[in-house]
């Protein structure tokens, strides 16, 4: 049987999808392209923010129009904020499960098609283990995605996260390792450390993110490690040190700061003042020279004026990240900030387009500062006679020439292109 999946929102959700078409494979199912006419169509859902939640909805009715008679897969977060009202948002879907049992998907896929009776599989997620997942192949061939870590109990004012995704729990350590092991035999290049709290690995195992970095930064092989995201409150005294003395651990990373207004940061209930979050930073500076820091902002949080965004704004600038993810706020029903007075969709807007223009400003000043020299890039795709690939700072480079996948060549950077920084492949002796 034909299978389509669609995977909506963020690396987590990308990992799990990536784990439940091998385990389809595997048990003989074809995968195909979503838009195909399948029988069998999976969409792995979000629901981070309205726009996420209107999409998950797009989706699984275009499921249903490509293939009336198709079996629809509905998995995820989705799922988990409408567990009370899922015959009304998603009356198409035959099989629907929540954040637990993804990894059994191929049976109930199975008993679906013996019996032709609808599956509902939730359960509550604050009482779940940490569903193991093992993968050892990806469709490409540069990096791999493992993801350590689920659940998130930050209960930011504005998140509904926690709700949908449960309590932090983790990857056994050995299993960790065994996997990322194994990964890195199998010829991949670069590792990405990903969970919903990422920076929380271990809380429930009673060791902490620093005691994972320590053992992975030793696998035999292993040429770059990358970490999806990172609090800046996980950004220990014990992390930076792990970071400093190990080159294995790229310059790029990705720490959330949601806002840049103390008097936001306090309505949002972030977990620091925004001088407590220079510090860290100044301190990763430290441990990482030139390294890219990039970070999520979300506009139009209640309590942004104004008068606090030429706050934000200057802020931003004095930290001087390599890229803001700028994201309207979107209200979440029950959740703290949905009951605080709203801004104008006006001025949220505003505010949103000053920070897109202010983060391609940042992102082309980071870019020019490397222009003469020399990186090694880990090319990941090819066409037209140009090579594309990555910096361990995640500059995307783009260099003349025709390049195998999953091969590093030293590399010239010699102009911006954006969003390229494009570069000249030194010959090889």
């Amino acid at each position: 049987m034909k299978v389509g999946i669609y995977t909506l929102g963020c690396k987590v959700n990308t990992y799990e999808s990536e784990y439940v078409i091998n385990e389809l494979k595997k048990a003989g199912f074809t995968i195909n392209e979503f838009d195909d006419v399948n029988d069998i169509y999976v969409i792995n859902t979000c629901t981070v923010t309205n726009n996420s939640d209107a999409k998950s909805r797009k989706m699984i009715r275009h499921a249903k129009k490509l293939n009336e008679n198709a079996i629809i897969v509905v998995l995820g977060c989705f799922v988990e904020y409408n567990k009370k009202n899922f015959d009304e948002v998603m009356p198409e879907a035959d099989i629907i499960v929540g954040n637990k049992d993804k990894s059994i998907i191929v049976d109930l896929i199975k008993d679906f098609i013996e019996n032709r009776k609808r599956i509902i599989d939730l359960h509550d997620d604050f009482d779940s283990e940490f569903e193991d997942m093992f993968i050892d192949n990806y469709n490409t061939r540069t990096r791999a995605f493992v993801k350590i870590q689920d659940g998130c109990e930050n209960y930011c004012s504005y998140c509904i996260i926690p709700k949908v995704r449960g309590k932090c729990r983790s990857k056994k350590l050995d299993v960790a390792i065994k996997e990322i092991e194994t990964l890195v035999k199998n010829g991949y290049k670069e590792i990405i450390l990903t969970g919903i709290h990422t920076g929380n690995y271990g809380v429930d195992l009673g060791i902490n993110f620093a005691t994972l970095l320590k053992e992975i930064v030793k696998i035999e092989g292993l040429q770059r490690l990358r970490i999806s995201s990172i609090e800046a409150t996980e950004l220990t005294d014990e992390v930076l040190d792990i970071i400093k003395k190990n080159k294995v651990i790229v310059n790029h990373f990705h720490v959330p700061v949601q806002s840049c207004s103390n008097a936001v940061l306090k309505l949002m209930n972030r977990k620091y003042t925004i001088e407590e979050y220079m510090t860290i930073i100044d301190k990763l500076r430290k441990a990482s020279p030139d390294a890219a820091i990039t970070t999520d902002i979300i506009t139009g949080h209640p309590g942004e004026n104004d008068e606090e965004f030429k706050i934000i704004v200057e802020n931003i600038k004095k930290i001087e990240f390599a890229k803001l993810h700028v994201f309207p706020y979107s209200v979440r029903k029950d959740t703290v900030s949905a009951n605080l007075a709203q801004v104008p969709e006006y001025l949220k807007k505003n505010h949103t387009d000053a920070l897109l223009n202010l983060s391609l400003e940042l992102e082309v000043k980071y870019m020019k500062k490397f222009l003469g020299k020399k990186f090694e890039v880990l090319f990941e795709t090819a066409k037209d006679g140009y090579s594309y690939g990555h910096t361990t700072n995640y500059l995307h480079v783009k260099a003349l020439g025709m390049v195998k996948s999953s091969t590093f060549k030293t590399v010239k950077l010699i102009n911006v292109e954006y969003p390229y920084c494009f570069g000249e492949i030194e010959d090889e002796d």
